[in-house]
């Protein structure tokens, strides 16, 4: 029972410091900018129609994976190296923080869509699902390999050069942006399902801590059990 007692405190305390570094302002411009590209055709005369409606949801779902490529930013990612907590726990911290917000924020792009020219919600949702999976991947990978402590901008532009020459150049028999009536809708929504998985595969292989860092935190844990000076200059345990 002490134990458990002094266990919610600690993850009380590590779930606020983690939300006080999501970078809610990246967050909010990708959203914002989603949403306004959605409410857009409600401003003209008429409705929007059947493609444009489409068009707008997948750029308002890449304007918030934009945003979702900062998340992993940390101005003190040097400083607060020796921190013993694993950095996959913190990430998917960051992660779960901000789920409820895009979900909310994605029902609330559906909704802006007038009901008669509304893609199938389930597919368009998949499309912006794997849009989202291969942001945050793109994200964790620069983390994992580089010592960059924000590589959201370089990441975004990225991602963002990616997807434009994708829309651009890929053949049309591999299409991923199918109209909802057109006969490559299902093929190009298995290919979307690949890519979502691919994106959640990459994300977990990024989890782990960078080399480097493992070895510090290898030094700082055995100059704690140990009770002799760390390596890194952080007082043992008393």
């Amino acid at each position: 029972m002490g134990s458990e007692r002094r266990t919610v405190p600690v993850s009380g305390a590590l779930v606020a410091a983690v939300a006080r570094t999501v970078p809610w302002r990246a967050l909010g411009a990708g959203a914002g900018v989603g949403l306004l590209l959605v409410v857009l055709p409600r401003l003209s005369d008429g409705p929007p129609g059947a493609w444009l409606a489409l068009t707008l949801l997948r750029a308002a779902a890449l304007a918030f994976a934009l945003g979702l490529t900062f998340l992993l930013d940390d101005p003190a990612r040097h400083l607060t190296t020796p921190v013993t907590t694993p950095r996959w726990v913190r990430t998917s911290l960051r992660v779960l923080l901000v789920a409820p917000v895009a979900a909310l924020w994605w029902t609330a792009a559906l909704a802006l869509v007038p009901h008669g020219v509304r893609p199938p919600v389930g597919a368009v949702t998949l499309e912006a699902a794997a849009t989202a999976a291969l942001a945050l991947a793109a994200a964790a990978t620069a983390v994992r390999l580089t010592d960059e402590p924000e590589p959201g901008p370089s990441v975004a532009a990225a991602v963002l050069t990616t997807a434009t020459l994708v829309a651009l150049l890929i053949p049309s028999r591999w299409t991923l942006l199918a109209g909802a009536g057109d006969p490559r809708w299902g093929d190009a929504h298995e290919r979307w399902g690949v890519l979502l998985g691919v994106g959640v595969v990459a994300w977990g292989v990024c989890m782990p801590e960078p080399l480097r860092r493992r070895a510090l935190l290898r030094a700082l844990r055995f100059s704690r059990r140990s009770g002799t000076p760390s390596p890194l200059g952080v007082p043992p345990r008393p």
